[in-house]
């Protein structure tokens, strides 16, 4: 029996359960060129299934990576056959607007290839690092390693995590149960302390 997800994962429960391996590649693979997808967290989701004995983690790695690396070479080709006015004229129906795009061009045009590999653990950069390449003029060997190796880290760290904690996932929700009212408090606290310090900001500069 697959375990419960905790939180924001739980939705995720019925694709992997229905559908497994093929939920995996199809969700990171549409993320990688710039659909809004949960890619991140169904790989987290699907680590901890495997962990339990519901998912092979070698697949689900496999799969993962795969899927990553496929999904930002077709935001590449986008982004250097299409260019530009391709962002522009169908960006919006996925969140990327002019301005969010010629902002993430210029951090990736700063920052040259290494930012692809870090790409891959940003929001909101993740999804679009390889459109970005293509209109960038970056040459496709150079990225295709730089992507390579961000999604092997990417994969790799987060399927271990979430492998971790499926093996483990009693012992995890054992402790969320004792602990969750006093995650709660701490979390109020810090929120009443941010709208504080808000007020005070706003009042010392009048």
């Amino acid at each position: 029996m697959a375990p419960p997800l905790p939180g924001p994962l739980v939705h995720l429960a019925p694709l992997l359960t229905h559908y497994g391996y093929w939920a995996v590649g199809a969700v990171v693979l549409v993320e990688d060129f710039g659909i809004p997808a949960p890619g991140e967290t169904i790989l987290i989701a699907a680590g901890i299934y495997a962990g339990a004995g519901q998912l092979n983690i070698v697949a689900v790695t496999v799969i993962a990576f795969a899927a990553a690396v496929i999904g930002d070479n077709i935001g590449y080709l986008i982004g250097h056959t299409g260019g530009r006015a391709v962002v522009h004229r169908w960006g919006r129906y996925v969140y990327l607007t002019p301005e969010r795009f010629r902002k993430a061009e210029e951090f990736f045009t700063r920052h040259g290839g290494k930012i692809v590999v870090v790409a891959r653990f940003v929001e909101g950069l993740r999804q679009v690092n390889g459109i970005i390449a293509g209109t960038s003029g970056m040459p496709w060997r150079r990225f295709l390693v730089f992507n390579a190796i961000g999604a092997a880290l990417w994969v790799g760290l987060w399927a271990a995590l979430a492998y971790t904690a499926g093996t483990h996932i009693t012992a995890v929700y054992a402790v969320i149960t004792r602990y969750q009212l006093y995650a709660l408090i701490a979390l109020g606290v810090l929120i009443a302390a941010l709208v504080l310090r808000h007020l005070l900001r706003r009042r010392h500069q009048e």
